[in-house]
């Protein structure tokens, strides 16, 4: 074998976390998930804990004890190899992420989760694939005004019934406007696409579903009518839902997280 990708990245371990009970996930390695809906705190070796809330990435080297704040949905993957130690060795302490900064975290971690326990070189290239978006994730990068963060929270948490960026900013109690023009600073997107964003991807996650018809997953992330989704999918990615699920379904299906305050990135 020229290249073992095994060796480089590979999914060693899947777990959950849902309700309201505390879970324990062991090391070594490198532990990567996504809060899908609710909050919780994650504790480390030496003490340390990070808190995070719905959309969130959680990154840790090593074994983490998380605890629900408050009812709460995680899926993790706990990553070996070479790259994945290398990630892990510089995390310090447990941590949770900005989600928007990853974009296809979430995706990626759902397609590794649904696969598992396949060990094969595709898991591996998609692990090593989840570290590169993951790399998007120091907390550092940005750090949100209150009112970008409760903008981004209302769309994250509202983005199935929310009518546009006017009735986002009335809600916020500013013009759209003073909306439009701080939001597009700090995220380098104007709310209305971020919000397009996020439905294509709750979209995409929908898709892998076999059993959701298009008017279903219209009707579920916000479109008002299959013909408007097929057309918004096609204008963002290049190509048409069906085209998109056949491409990208990696068999069976997908299980997604209760829809109740759930995330989609």
């Amino acid at each position: 074998m020229i290249f073992d990708w095994n060796r480089c990245c590979a999914v060693a371990e899947v777990r959950e976390l849902s309700g309201d009970s505390a879970v324990t996930l062991p090391g070594p390695g490198l532990w990567a998930g996504i809060l899908s809906s609710g909050r919780c705190q994650a504790e480390g070796t030496g003490g340390y804990d990070a808190a995070g809330a719905s959309g969130d990435l959680l990154l840790c080297g090593g074994a983490v004890t998380l605890s629900p704040i408050e009812d709460c949905h995680l899926l993790a993957v706990r990553l070996t190899g070479l790259a994945a130690d290398a990630f892990a060795a510089n995390l310090d302490r447990p941590r949770f992420a900005d989600g928007a900064l990853c974009p296809g975290a979430a995706e990626l971690l759902a397609r590794l989760c649904d696969a598992h326990p396949a060990d094969t070189a595709e898991q591996s290239q998609r692990a090593y694939a989840l570290l590169c978006e993951l790399s998007h994730a120091d907390e550092a990068i940005r750090r949100l005004s209150p009112l970008v963060a409760e903008a981004v929270a209302a769309i994250r948490d509202n983005y199935i019934g929310l009518y546009g960026v006017e009735e986002l900013s009335r809600q916020l109690g500013v013009s759209k406007c003073h909306l439009v023009r701080t939001f597009s600073a700090e995220m380098g997107v104007s709310p209305g696409k971020y919000l397009t964003a996020t439905r294509i991807e709750a979209a995409k996650l929908l898709l892998l579903e076999r059993e959701y018809s298009l008017d279903m997953i219209a009707a579920l992330c916000g479109f008002s009518s299959a013909n408007y989704l097929c057309r918004v999918f096609r204008r963002e990615t290049g190509q048409s839902p069906a085209a998109w699920r056949d491409s990208n379904a990696p068999g069976p299906s997908v299980r997604l997280p209760n829809r109740s305050n759930e995330i989609y990135l």
